[in-house]
Order: structure tokens, then sequence, then C-alpha cells
């Protein structure tokens, strides 16, 4: 039986209201549909605690499918910084909205409870990456942008590099600004736009980053990164990002107007992060299309995950000269 038009125009208006309600859950938005993103707790960069240097003096969490986790785990990784910091991987639990532990940590069992007795207020929500003192047992830093300069100074190895050398600070740090809110927070804010306008803004400045760093990488005297040839923490920083993007921001939240292989430079710029060692064990794609396509509901309310392309097909390809 056919449903009376009348019929579909009342449906979609409740389901655009509920859609609303539900999203407002997910990422909150300004008043022109803008999407906000909640301020971290325990977000003030501390001193190098006094233990640093200590084996397993702290803990770092991290959860697979959260990019940004995974620049904390990309800075570890490539600071070398297995034998004092342990690493420990949250699962999503999706049905209460939040990060468990596998086993109990430190008697918690979620990371909510670990943000609680840490002090973070009730309504406060618990999120990845943290760094944990195990002595005490309590948070010290939680805001992911801070964490990696923080674990940039942590004592490490000789044959670590410094992400973040003197003389190229001022150029890390105006990369990174540009890629923290257009790009790494940017597919958010496509994917979680409550209207055209606010869509359009978000993936315009997107798109015209990427052409930024595209340009910066394919000039003729440029080194392999983004600051040439010193790979540092605006590389990590782009890096989380840019290896999802077919797999998942793409499709999920519209960022599809330009493949990446339309822009040569990244494309190898990433097949050269891919490469580097460690890096490929920090990507677990089938976590991260399981996670977003799984739990997002208000974007992809069947739940099903779809069939993508296989990542070694997209960072393992011959480079270019």
């Amino acid at each position: 039986m056919a449903i009376p038009p009348g019929v579909v125009s009342a449906a979609r208006a409740g389901w655009r209201w509920q859609w609303r309600q539900l999203m407002q859950g997910l990422g909150p938005a300004d008043s022109d549909g803008h999407y906000r993103r909640p301020a971290a707790a325990f977000s003030a960069l501390p001193p190098l605690p006094a233990t640093a240097a200590e084996p397993q003096s702290h803990v770092l969490i991290v959860g697979r499918s959260c990019p940004w986790a995974h620049r904390a785990w990309l800075v570890w990784t490539l600071r070398q910084l297995q034998d004092s910091i342990e690493l420990l991987v949250v699962e999503p639990d999706p049905e209460a909205g939040r990060w468990r532990f596998n086993t109990p940590f430190l008697g918690c069992s979620t990371l909510q409870e670990l943000y609680r007795r840490s002090g973070a207020a009730a309504n406060q929500r618990a999120t990845v990456p943290v760094l944990v003192d195990r002595s005490s047992g309590r948070v010290v830093l939680g805001e992911s942008a801070r964490l990696i300069e923080l674990l940039n100074q942590w004592p490490a190895p000789m044959t670590a590099p410094d992400l973040a050398p003197p003389e190229l600070r001022a150029q890390v740090g105006s990369w990174r600004d540009l890629f923290q809110g257009a790009v790494n927070d940017g597919v958010y804010r496509c994917g979680f736009a409550r209207n055209q306008a606010a869509y359009d803004r978000a993936e315009g400045e997107l798109f015209a980053a990427l052409d930024e760093a595209e340009a910066a990488l394919a000039m003729a005297d440029a080194g392999p990164w983004l600051c040439g040839t010193h790979l540092t923490l605006a590389d990590v920083q782009l890096f989380p990002t840019l290896i999802r993007l077919e797999l998942v921001y793409a499709p999920l939240f519209g960022v599809s107007r330009r493949p990446l292989w339309q822009l040569p430079a990244l494309w190898r710029w990433r097949q050269r992060m891919y490469g580097l060692p460690g890096v490929a064990d920090t990507c677990c794609d089938q976590a991260w299309r399981h996670d977003y396509f799984g739990a997002l509901f208000p974007l992809h309310p069947s739940g099903i995950v779809p069939a993508g392309p296989a990542l070694v097909t997209l960072v393992q390809a011959p480079l270019q000269p």
C-alpha cells in the first residue's frame, strides 16, 4: 500500500526533530549549526613528572578507533617510550556511551570511574587519550594536543627523534593550529553539521587546508615532511585524520569532494608516514570502521558496516620518485 504524501512529510518532520535531539547528544552545536567540540578535562600541560624516567611509572590509555588517541599513540611509538610508559587499550561500550577496561585498572572498570576518582566533574565526558600516574592512580593529562607535547619532552632513547626541535617550533605550531581546527576537527564539523551552510563552511576549510599542505609538500626543494627534512608533531597531527579519510570520513562524514590520490604529494607523504617503524601497528582499520559505522547512530541508523577499500591498497602502492 502506498503511503500518502502527507504522512511522509509528517514522518520526515518528526524524524528531523528526533535527529536534532540525538545529534545534540552526540556532538553539540552552536545556534548556527556549527559543531562545537566539548572542552576536555585535565587539559593543562603539567611540568614533566619527576618520575618520568622510571620504568613503567606511567600509563598511556588509548582507544583504537579514536584519532585523538592515535596521535598520542604515534608519539609514544616514535619516541620509543615503551620502557617508561605502559600502553593500555580500552574498548568502546556504545550502548553505555563510554570506554571500558578489559580487566579492571587500578580498581576501575570504566574510564569514567578513573576520571571521577581523579576529580573530574560528574558531567564531564571521559575521553582518550589519557596519561595516568601509576603511583597515585590519577590522571596527569587528558587533552591530546598538550599530551603529545608532554610525550615529546619525555626522557627517551638517544635514537628517538625530537618532534618539535627549537628551530622548527614556530613552523610546527603554525601547521598544528591549522590542522587542529580545519582538518582534525574539520571532518567532524562536516559530519556533525546541522545544516547545509555549516557543512559548506567546514568542508571548504578542510580542503583549503589540505591544498595548503599539498602545495608545501610538492615544492621542488621541500623535504619529505611538512617542515622539511625533519619529522615533527605537525606530521603526527595530520596523519590520524588522513589515514581514516577513505575508510571512514569520506563515506560517513561526506568529505568526498576530492579523493586523496588527487593530492599526490599528500598521498606519498601518507605512505611514508605509514612506513615508519611501528606506525602500522597503530592503525586498526577494522576497529575504525566497526566503531564509526556501528556506533554513530544519528549518522548511520542501520549500524551496517559497509565494505570499503583495504588499508593496504592505500598505503603500500609503490612510491613515485
